[in-house]
């Protein structure tokens, strides 16, 4: 195992290393911040208001059909309840 000689300028060799890695760490941090803040905000404020308006009448129209197969299927069930008794 080989060891390694640890001098003064060594030592301020790896301090700057080190302190250059963290703050690269840091500016990679704070660009995805940014980049996750403009994006978050850019969300909430595209949202479509004519969307909305759209999805109202398609849940009215979807109610509608709902109503109209929920009579089909007493109708149905009626008429079977009636062959049945026969």
């Amino acid at each position: 195992m080989a060891k390694r000689k640890n001098t003064l300028t060594r030592f301020f060799e790896d301090i700057v290393d080190d302190t250059k890695d963290f703050v690269d760490d840091l500016l990679d941090r704070a660009k995805d911040l940014e980049t996750h803040t403009k994006d978050a905000i850019t969300d909430v404020v595209d949202d479509d208001d004519d969307e909305n308006s759209t999805s109202a009448a398609d849940v009215a129209s979807l109610k509608a059909s709902l109503a109209s197969l929920q009579a089909k299927v007493d109708e149905l069930t009626a008429l079977q309840a009636k062959s049945s008794k026969s």
